[in-house]
């Protein structure tokens, strides 16, 4: 008899991607019956999902008493939580209060283990000198959490998505017939790099086929470190154009910046310069989660030829 596995976020780009993954595993869609979360079940995306024969139920994990009806049942749960970068507060954040919430109604329900989306502890790897990485500490201090309560778990913490390249990392003209990618951290700061879409379901669906082996691990989950260099020359043969990485002063480059997110930005930015995405180690974390991955994983070079970056 199949288990049910449990997918928040079904609709976006790691949840569909474990989705797609469990549903196109000979193994993983024998063992598995999958019921998607979505906060609108009628939305268009939704309904693609429920024509693939999967169960779709509308659930917030912002609204507590819509959680435990959805795990009823469930024996794995996939779970990733929001952030919101107006919180001041890492501790009482809306994303931390999404986390406590969704881990909280799986153990009432006695879902027998989590799979959590999470991301490194800046605070605590910096030493408390980037305290401001909203994004980062929320699902940090859920993971923490959900290691405390009894139910089994792992992790997975994706790293930089290629598919920023194509959005908010786009190139931008120079005015010369180049063009450029720009931060203020040097050009050989490394950057773990994940196709989100095309490879979370590869890491997660290694857990999902034997969960005791991965009970308490941490999936660093890029396909190898890039550095600011390395990316800008990948996008030059892939584009066919000139790209080149430009170190600014830190205050020009904040001055680019949304108010709202600058903070977050420019720390976040300078912890990965000065401690590495994933700390200490973060070579060797990421090759073992590689070695583990359920699948061959997608290069930079790779996920360029198949979304390609359009520069006029």
């Amino acid at each position: 008899m199949s288990k049910l596995l449990v997918i928040f976020g079904a609709t976006g780009q790691q949840g569909g991607s474990v989705l797609d993954f469990v549903l196109n595993d000979i193994e993983l869609s024998s063992k598995y019956t999958i019921r998607a979360i979505a906060r609108d079940a009628n939305s268009d995306t939704a309904k693609q999902i429920s024509s693939k024969g999967v169960e779709v139920v509308s659930a917030d994990p912002n609204n507590e008493s819509t959680l435990r009806p959805a795990l009823k049942g469930a024996s794995i749960v996939f779970a990733m939580t929001f952030p919101s970068f107006a919180d001041v507060s890492n501790t009482e954040s809306i994303e931390v209060r999404q986390g406590k919430a969704i881990t909280d109604a799986a153990v009432a329900e006695k879902v027998e283990y989590l799979v959590y989306s999470t991301l490194p502890y800046v605070s605590k790897l910096s030493g408390g000198k980037y305290t401001k990485v909203q994004g980062f500490d929320g699902k940090a201090i859920v993971e923490e959490y959900i290691r405390q309560q009894p139910i089994k778990s792992a992790f997975f913490a994706p790293g930089s998505f290629m598919q920023n390249y194509n959005s908010m990392m786009k190139p931008r003209a120079v005015g010369d017939g180049t063009y450029s990618i720009s931060r203020h951290c040097r050009a050989d700061t490394q950057l773990p790099l994940i196709d989100a879409a095309g490879d979370s379901g590869k890491w997660v669906g290694a857990i999902l086929a034997d969960p005791a082996k991965y009970e308490g691990k941490t999936f660093c989950a890029a396909t190898k470190l890039y550095t600011l260099d390395e990316q800008a020359e990948i996008l030059s043969r892939a584009t066919g154009k000139k790209v080149v990485y430009k170190q600014l002063p830190e205050d020009v480059y904040r001055s680019m910046l949304p108010p709202v997110y600058g903070d977050m930005l420019m720390e976040m930015m300078s912890y990965q310069q000065d401690f590495g995405y994933y700390g200490v180690d973060q070579a060797e974390k990421i090759a073992w989660a590689a070695e583990h991955a359920r699948g061959k994983l997608i290069t930079f070079e790779e996920f360029l030829e198949k979304n390609p970056v359009q520069l006029a």
